[in-house]
């Protein structure tokens, strides 16, 4: 009887998995374009290798781009066979890899921590940083996904002694690897040092370095590295030296953000699970430091906390000497996060101890506050500022409405064990809301797709396309959305035959100075985004040959 209950209760815990991966990392990957530098960047470069059939070399415009590893063009490449080239095939990598570490998440904790296994998957799933970048065209949740997995395995192998797991380790660390470059085992070397000096058992850090492991290690992430390296001589200059260690030291690039940026960026990318996090943080601290002298063994279950502690905090800390900031950096940490908040409720509920009254209080608050800029979001991607008035009194009225039924379940019979259900209302509504709702609004003001699309409307055959004044994401959204190289007026490529031209608003004076004696034709303009197009041809055409 109970293994008939309890194969009911795992396909019921899979059909939940499916479910709210299937809702929160897939469902609407095409509501909106391609936004921001990288990821039509990314969606190109994987473009270019699938077109060449070429596994190997990276390339933008046909020219060799070597600043990231091949894992994500790799899985893009093998998504643009399988649904065709598009902007949502694009994103399938990230959102896959999100489903590949939710589901690690719930296999570890079924095995080595059972009884809230779903819970702390769930938990991971809904966390902001983790749905954000599981819909992004990037290489930050391939990392985040491939380290979280190296982690589980590599603490799996600590508890049970089981090589496998340490198979597993060096194996998902390759594919870090892959996926990002060498921060993958820099961050999971400074973890387990950190980790060992805390248990004053520095043999811990030699006994990982088992020598099977490493070879595996090796024969995942060097190939491609040395064949990369073999036909591109430069890479090791622009990828290694460039674009890890210059990145890392100097603001070449141009991110350069204040020491403490990674704490409210972590913060938010926890939401809404926040609050939980913080307090499990203090109080695993806390804990561990009266212990330390007299307990320098701890409980398998404190050590477990003490862990996810020092792989939550030392990325963020690494990062934060960085002189080169972006949010996607500290999304390896997320999952620690989570999973922190996952043992805590379950130590709790374990112990029947009632959470603090301030607790529920400050989740329930936290967990309903994306309500208000959801809400908002039309008004603030078009206005580009918080509409303070009705409209902001109105969406603090909801969230508070919301906040109030989560507290008052918080403090019932049950407790803490409704805190995944009531905490995982919002986050499905916010997301619902913000995708059908803000997705128009967002493919509108910040990508290129439906400027790329009202210009091939007008077009009898395809032109060549130049841009003018316009930001790095539009003439980067263009070149995916094209499929072309976009010469830049501003950098004298200005193509020699007739050619449209993206330009910001007021710009036909300057065009007309720079193309000389070329015929210009105003076509229209997209005024959501200040743009506007021409028809650039040389002298002598007297007519439109592209229109």
């Amino acid at each position: 009887m109970n293994s008939v209950r309890l194969d009911q209760r795992a396909r019921t815990d899979w059909l939940l998995l499916a479910g709210f991966c299937t809702f929160l990392f897939f469902w609407g990957l095409n509501y909106f374009g391609l936004v921001g530098a990288d990821e039509p960047r990314y969606a190109q470069v994987a473009r270019e290798m699938f077109a060449r059939h070429d596994w190997v070399t990276p390339t933008l415009g046909g020219k060799p781009w070597l600043e990231k590893p091949v894992f994500y063009y790799w899985q893009a490449i093998l998504a643009y066979r399988i649904f065709g080239v598009s902007d949502w095939a694009a994103r399938l990598p990230s959102a896959f890899d999100a489903t590949l570490m939710v589901v690690a998440i719930y296999l570890f904790l079924r095995r080595f921590r059972p009884g809230f296994h779903l819970d702390g998957a769930l938990m991971t799933a809904s966390c902001t940083a983790v749905i954000g970048y599981a819909r992004a065209a990037s290489m930050d949740m391939p990392l985040a996904a491939a380290f979280t997995i190296a982690l589980l395995g590599w603490y799996a192998w600590y508890e049970s002694g089981r090589k496998a797991y340490l198979a597993g380790f060096y194996l998902c660390l390759g594919l870090g690897t892959l996926a990002k470059g060498p921060v993958a085992p820099v961050l999971a070397s400074l973890i387990i040092a950190i980790f060992a000096l805390c248990k004053r058992d520095i043999p811990l850090v030699w006994r990982t370095l088992w020598l099977p492991g490493i070879l595996l290690f090796c024969v995942v992430a060097l190939p491609w590295y040395v064949a990369v390296q073999v036909k591109n001589p430069e890479f090791f200059r622009i990828f290694i030296l460039e674009h890890n260690l210059v990145r890392f030291g100097t603001n070449l690039y141009r991110h350069q953000q204040p020491f403490w940026y990674y704490v409210p960026v972590t913060l938010l990318g926890l939401l809404p699970w926040t609050v939980i996090v913080v307090a499990a943080v203090f109080k695993t601290t806390r804990s561990w430091w009266r212990g330390a002298k007299s307990q320098p063994q701890a409980p398998a279950e404190d050590q477990w906390d003490v862990f996810l502690v020092i792989w939550l905090l030392a990325p963020l800390m690494f990062f934060s000497f960085s002189q080169s900031k972006l949010p996607g950096y500290i999304v390896p940490a997320v999952p620690a996060g989570t999973l922190l908040v996952a043992e805590y409720i379950r130590r709790h509920i374990i112990d029947d101890r009632p959470a603090a009254p301030w607790l529920n209080v400050l989740h329930s608050l936290a967990a309903a506050l994306p309500i208000i800029p959801a809400l908002m979001i039309q008004y603030i991607l078009l206005q580009h500022r918080v509409p303070w008035g009705k409209a902001t009194m109105l969406a603090s009225g909801v969230a508070l409405v919301f906040a109030a039924g989560m507290g008052a379940t918080l403090v019932c019979r049950l407790g803490l064990r409704m805190v995944r259900f009531v905490t995982l209302v919002p986050v499905v509504l916010v997301v619902a809301w913000a995708l059908r709702v803000g997705g128009p609004s967002l493919d509108a003001t910040l990508s290129a797709r439906p400027v790329a699309t009202e210009i091939g409307r007008m077009e009898t055959r395809a032109l060549p396309t130049a841009v003018l004044g316009v930001s790095r994401e539009t003439e980067y959204g263009l070149a995916f959305y094209r499929n072309q190289v976009i010469s830049r007026y501003e950098l004298g490529e200005i193509p020699p035959g007739e050619h449209l031209l993206v330009a910001v608003e007021g710009s036909q004076p300057q065009i007309t100075r720079l193309t000389g004696d070329c015929r210009v034709s105003h076509l229209g303009n997209f005024g959501a985004q200040h743009l506007e197009y021409f028809w650039i041809s040389p002298p002598g055409m007297g007519h439109r040959a592209g229109y």
